[in-house]
């Protein structure tokens, strides 16, 4: 419906820079996450498509329109807030029905019976017709304000943290649905998250937002596979990245851990000895995901390094174990059924198939193992 634009957008409060030259470009028809932490800026570039923030520097366009001093009315953009936002006196259905009764989008009656039914049923509160939002639950209100801003056919969907007070189940259920949804409308959507398992659920591309900056840009496969830098890398994966630092590569085609307490030798899969070398990097991060990470209560060969159980989680799925090696905490991901005791002895290998490299100093990203699968 409407491809969107922002070139070098600058938004300010006072001495903070909530959005720092900002230059993005969102596709036609794409599901687009702005994803990052609390307070990287991601509200606020979504507020400044909308028209709610203008931007002191940039331009924003929609459709090939710039529409810096157009009204947010008349972006014909449809927005979902975190807080839901819903009218307190009206039922269900006239929350859902206010915006095509409104001036510039007024309908007539059997359009607005026959576009609500339709959102209601998609969004499975069919029943709930006449209670006002005090008789819903959070869940309830929720779907309301998505379908108020699905029952119009507006150029671009806004969300933002839509599914944050939703319990788990229905939160997993609602990913579906949007993404369906999105497919059905035939629409661009903006969607706003600090969850990585949503943004990588949801989005055709993700734009990593850092203190109002896009740290990396790309698919969530990218982010994870491929994280541009130690930052990025750490928000993706539960748990979250182990980061050891190393000396770089030997004569012999090691590493030297040195995290550990101990100078442990971690061998490289043979196809990033060169990158590394060529990097030229003074200093190694190895990064090594929880579920790369092998462990055994009992002793096993030189290449295990021993610890204790400093914590041991149940989180349904899997256990998060986290081992404490001479005062560096190791999480690794364990089956649902690991059962171990806080300050047992634990053994762990690395598998360095699938370890990622960073720059020490700079905490960029090197190289990893089998690269050109990951870039495509």
């Amino acid at each position: 419906m409407a491809e969107i634009e922002l070139i070098n957008i600058t938004k300010k409060y006072k001495d903070t820079v909530a959005v720092d030259n900002l230059s993005l470009t969102i596709k036609d028809n794409e599901f687009f996450v702005l994803f990052g932490p609390a307070g990287a800026g991601k509200t606020t570039t979504l507020k400044t498509i909308a028209g709610i923030e203008f931007p002191q520097e940039g331009l924003v366009k929609i459709g090939g329109e710039i529409v810096n001093l157009i009204e947010p009315m008349y972006r014909n953009v449809s927005m979902v807030f975190e807080n839901y936002a819903l009218y307190p006196h009206m039922s269900v259905y006239d929350n859902i029905a206010f915006p095509l009764r409104s001036k510039l989008h007024r309908k007539d009656e059997a359009y607005i019976k026959e576009a609500v039914e339709k959102v209601v049923k998609m969004m499975k509160i069919d029943g709930l017709y006449q209670r006002k939002p005090s008789q819903l639950s959070n869940g309830q209100r929720q779907r309301v304000a998505i379908g108020r801003c699905l029952v119009r056919e507006p150029s671009v969907f806004l969300m933002d943290e839509p599914l944050a007070h939703l319990d788990a189940k229905l939160r997993h259920f609602m990913r579906g649905e949007l993404k369906e949804m999105q497919s059905a409308f035939n629409t661009t959507t903006i969607y706003v998250t600090h969850d990585f398992m949503e943004a990588m659920s949801l989005a055709d591309r993700i734009a990593v937002l850092n203190k109002g900056k896009i740290e990396q840009l790309g698919t969530s496969l990218h982010m994870y596979y491929t994280p541009k830098n130690e930052f990025v890398a750490r928000l993706f994966g539960e748990p979250e990245l182990n980061i050891f630092p190393c000396d770089p590569v030997s004569e012999g085609g090691a590493l030297t851990l040195r995290a550990l307490g101990q100078e442990t030798p971690l061998v490289p899969e043979a196809d990033v000895l060169q990158p590394l070398k060529d990097s030229g990097a003074a200093k190694i991060d190895v990064g090594i995901r929880g579920v790369d990470i092998s462990f055994s209560f009992s002793a096993q060969g030189q290449d295990w390094i021993r610890g204790v159980v400093y914590a041991n989680e149940p989180i349904g799925n899997k256990v998060i174990m986290t081992i404490d090696v001479n005062g560096t905490k190791i999480r690794i991901s364990a089956s649902n059924d690991t059962l171990a005791d806080m300050d047992q002895v634990v053994y762990v290998k690395f598998n360095m198939k699938n370890a990622i490299y960073f720059n020490g100093e700079t905490e960029e990203f090197i190289t990893r193992s089998d690269l050109e699968r990951y870039l495509g």
